[in-house]
């Protein structure tokens, strides 16, 4: 296996074509396809998957391209350090469960950065791609929670995808409301917690997980429970259109980024025993790079923003 092998691996799955690959790379596709077709037989299986509309990546070649992609990094820094003494690019990406918090402390680690070149990314997705993302390293840390109903399937998820969870805070269980909502204006007011009762006549709004859409995968606790009206969304910004629009809610930690959502919105807690863990994934035994630890600890000072 070679370093060039390793980015030509790399260019044929970005642009998923080997003519295309070629011409980024200036070499003619039949050498392009010779050297892949050596290294997968060194390696003894496909990295991809060739048809007339082009190549795709196999479930193998999606974690080898991950590891492939570090060790490129890596051999770059080196090179811009020690050979060529140039500055070095960071890199950095995360992905995350939907979560304000993990946005905004986003925001923080690039303003604290400081540095003029880098290339960062932030994936707010499904549960099973945050997973994805991190076991091929698509992403160096991977935000969401654990709570006593999903510990035990995720752990194994976990072991299988060969990462390990870490745990940051603790947090109770909040309804988020529009502050314009019957309910929300009674409790603001009165100061009393939400009984789960009291919710049923308002839609229930949850994050969509696709294909992989088992309890165990949810990003709201309590995903077991019967609802009267529930409503699906993808993104954010529909959720908060929602909630505020049909007076829906959604179950969250309770963290409140009023920064980015504004001030119309409000997080009571509700009366259960449940609690959920954030916390961070990252693979196993692996170094977490010096960005990737000042994005935890901007995501650890949310611990302070806790409602209790």
């Amino acid at each position: 296996m070679t370093l060039n092998q390793l980015y030509y691996a790399i260019a044929i799955s970005k642009e998923n074509s080997l003519n295309d690959a070629a011409k980024k790379l200036f070499i003619s596709q039949p050498s392009l396809t010779g050297a892949m077709h050596s290294l997968e037989s060194e390696l003894g299986f496909d990295i991809f998957i060739r048809s007339k509309t082009g190549v795709t990546l196999t479930s193998k070649g999606e974690e080898f391209i991950g590891y492939a992609k570090s060790v490129v990094e890596q051999y770059d820094i080196l090179n811009a350090k020690f050979i060529s003494k140039q500055g070095v690019k960071r890199s950095f990406s995360v992905s995350t469960q939907h979560y304000t918090f993990a946005t905004n402390a986003f925001i923080e680690l690039v303003k604290e950065y400081g540095c003029d070149e880098y290339e960062f990314e932030i994936k707010e997705t499904k549960t099973y791609d945050v997973i994805k993302n991190v076991k091929n390293q698509n992403s160096e840390l991977g935000i969401l929670y654990l709570n006593d109903f999903n510990e035990k399937v995720l752990s194994k998820v976990f072991s299988e995808a060969n990462v390990t969870f870490t745990p940051l805070f603790d947090c109770h269980i909040y309804a988020y409301l529009s502050k314009e909502n019957p309910l929300a204006k009674e409790k603001l007011k009165s100061g009393d917690m939400i009984e789960l009762s009291e919710l049923d006549k308002y839609p229930c709004l949850s994050f969509n997980q696709g294909e992989h859409n088992s309890a165990y995968y949810s990003e709201e606790v309590l995903s077991t429970r019967h609802y009267n009206r529930s409503i699906r969304a993808n993104d954010r910004a529909t959720m908060l259109n929602l909630i505020k629009g049909l007076n829906g809610y959604t179950l969250c930690s309770g963290i409140i980024c009023e920064d980015l959502n504004g001030d119309d919105y409000c997080a009571i807690k509700l009366n259960v025993n449940e609690k959920m863990t954030i916390g961070y994934i990252s693979r196993k035994n692996a170094i977490i790079s010096d960005i990737g630890k000042m994005y935890i600890e901007e995501i650890s000072k949310y611990k302070n923003n806790i409602l209790e």
